[in-house]
């Protein structure tokens, strides 16, 4: 007997009129249905293209302080030229748009001598100011890392100070806080093959330490980790490559030592990725999933993992918009955090001329 030929049994048990009975039914099996919502909440572009200050951007970066988000990026005519800078804009709670971009910080180093600014990287910690790290030099071999803190919110932002030889500060993606009250910083190198390292900013002195490279730049050329947390004191990173997908290392000591690199099944084609875990313990990654095509950065995907190992695709951020003209289309570099109401927001380069902001319910996914 179906479950309909059991719920019309029972209506005739109390003699309902007809009517009625009609009425529950409708209502029963409607509410048995689920609802499908989109998880997407808000999509817009910080800044609008036509009122660019800088004709290109990229790398872009957020964090949360307070109630304010802040993001920031580097901007200038030309990744690479001596006039990008960082550039930065807030969201009070209240307003509904971002705040026209400022540039805070830049890589001028005398009257006569400037370098280009990269990849800033923002972090409110548990206490202390807002951190804003960055890196300064003519490449990504030769940069050195950078820090600026702001007390207040984003508006105003301390002298930088260059960080101590040997430390990069976390190279594109965010760093974690652990239970320690320890940074943990994800980094990498490019001067002697791409090689990932962790650096540790301790609680208790502000001094730093790291890890040393973590894979050789041969067998897995592997910079700009994500750190997700697991069960048991375990972290786990994900990596760009330079082998057509991502790699991944884990740690069962809260990261002072960790296993050997490999590479997993999720594509990668060069290209800047970043992961989240969520206050439920789940985990997110966004990235784009075209590894058989080295270079390309199209289409940007949003993909959720219950242990970090397999993971499912569920929500396109950005597809291709024309085959023909696919190869110029650019929807990378992502920064993903999640506020403590739960909602998960993420900024990302689009096409070079502004940054994309997406906020996201995780529920929904």
């Amino acid at each position: 007997m179906t479950d309909k030929m059991i719920i019309r049994k029972r209506m005739q048990k109390f003699q309902l009129p007809a009517f009625l009975s009609g009425m529950l039914l409708l209502l029963l099996f409607t509410g048995c249905q689920k609802e499908i919502k989109d998880p997407v909440i808000t999509s817009m572009y910080i800044y609008d293209t036509a009122a660019a200050k800088t004709p290109q951007c990229h790398a872009s970066t957020i964090a949360a302080s307070g109630e304010v988000l802040i993001a920031a990026w580097f901007g200038g005519t030309h990744e690479k030229n001596k006039d990008v800078g960082i550039w930065l804009s807030r969201k009070e709670k209240e307003e509904a748009r971002w705040s026209t971009p400022l540039e805070v910080v830049n890589g001028v180093q005398n009257d006569t001598l400037r370098y280009p600014c990269w990849n800033p990287v923002l972090f409110q910690p548990k206490e202390g100011p807002l951190m804003l790290f960055y890196k300064v030099g003519p490449s990504p071999r030769e940069w050195w890392g950078m820090l600026a803190t702001s007390n207040d919110q984003g508006k105003t932002w301390n002298s930088p100070e260059k960080l101590p030889k040997g430390i990069l500060g976390p190279i594109k993606n965010k760093p974690v806080q652990l239970n320690n009250g320890d940074l943990l910083c994800p980094t990498s190198t490019e001067h002697d093959g791409w090689k990932v390292q962790m650096e540790r900013q301790l609680l208790a002195d502000g001094s730093w330490t790291t890890t040393g490279d973590l894979n050789d730049g041969k067998e897995i050329g592997a910079i700009q980790p994500a750190v997700l947390f697991h069960p048991d004191n375990r972290l786990q990173i994900l990596c760009r490559t330079q082998q057509g997908f991502i790699a991944e290392a884990w740690s069962v000591d809260g990261g002072e030592r960790w296993g050997a690199m490999e590479l997993t099944q999720l594509p990668n084609p060069n290209s800047g990725i970043d992961a989240l875990t969520l206050l439920d313990g789940r985990h997110l990654l966004v990235y784009n999933p075209v590894g058989e095509n080295w270079g390309n950065r199209v289409p940007l995907t949003l993909a959720v993992s219950n242990d970090g190992n397999n993971w499912q695709d569920v929500l396109e951020l950005e597809s291709v918009t024309n085959a023909d003209t696919a190869d110029d289309e650019e929807y990378s570099y992502p920064a993903i955090i999640q506020t403590p109401d739960g909602q998960v927001h993420i900024v990302y380069t689009w096409n070079r001329q502004t940054v994309k902001y997406v906020v996201v319910d995780p529920a929904m996914i």
